[in-house]
């Protein structure tokens, strides 16, 4: 199942855009939902299968802010998912952490409650944390921390932003994801070429890797060809490959 894979290298953090649920269900003329549910089931096995590679943090891209703009009867389907999807097993089974980043408040009540509860239920899981992105998106969480920046600032209304307090370090502890290490690497199935206001400022040295596979047919194969893909890459973060190859001598 590894073969080719060298196991000393494995990704720490992968992020993933799920994407083509829908593609994959109209091709098989199925309503949309019935991809989304298949896909529910990809989750379900790529996560069993980081956490036996030894992958640290999986992220994934469930649902963008600007997805609310879907019919209201997909979005209806996809908030069930949600709460069907975190009554499986596989978080205990597989010692997984379950953290969700968003704008959470948009979602049903009674969505929001079964996220938290998931969240505590499995907060002292160690083996992988998973990170579903759910009404989110990139732009929103930079916005939000710079407003929150702004914020802390003006407490003392004798105090005054300045210029050089805004750093990458302190908008990084701003951020939905200041809980773990940047992605290293950033999958997206389906086809398409973008990023699609996806952890626009985490993935700024992220390897990236496209694939056709619509995600209900995304498996263990296919993820074992995106980590070699990863391995094969040299990640420089900016220097030479002079530098890199000296520094790993």
């Amino acid at each position: 199942m590894t073969e080719g894979i060298d196991m000393t290298r494995i990704p720490e953090h992968i992020a993933i855009i799920m994407d083509g649920n829908g593609r994959w269900a109209t091709e098989r003329n199925k309503p949309r939902s019935y991809g989304h549910q298949a896909g529910v089931d990809t989750v379900r096995r790529i996560t069993s299968e980081c956490v036996r590679l030894g992958v640290k943090y999986l992220t994934l891209y469930t649902f963008s802010t600007e997805n609310w703009s879907r019919p209201s009867d997909e979005i209806a389907a996809l908030m069930g998912l949600v709460l069907t999807s975190l009554e499986d097993e596989i978080f205990m089974k597989n010692n997984v952490r379950f953290r969700v980043i968003g704008d959470i408040a948009r979602l049903p009540q009674e969505v929001q409650n079964k996220l938290h509860e998931t969240e505590e239920h499995t907060a002292k899981n160690s083996a992988m944390t998973m990170v579903v992105a759910l009404s989110y998106s990139a732009r929103w969480e930079i916005t939000k921390a710079m407003r929150e920046i702004i914020a802390e600032h003006q407490l003392d209304s004798s105090s005054f932003i300045q210029p050089e307090m805004i750093t990458e370090d302190v908008i990084s502890r701003h951020l939905q994801t200041n809980f773990m290490p940047d992605p290293d690497l950033l999958i997206r199935t389906g086809g398409e070429l973008r990023i699609s206001n996806y952890l626009l400022w985490q993935i700024a040295y992220s390897e990236l890797y496209f694939c056709d596979t619509y995600w209900p047919d995304f498996d263990e194969l296919d993820l074992h060809k995106a980590i070699g893909s990863f391995q094969q890459r040299q990640r420089r973060f900016g220097k030479t490959e002079k530098q890199i190859e000296n520094e790993n001598k």
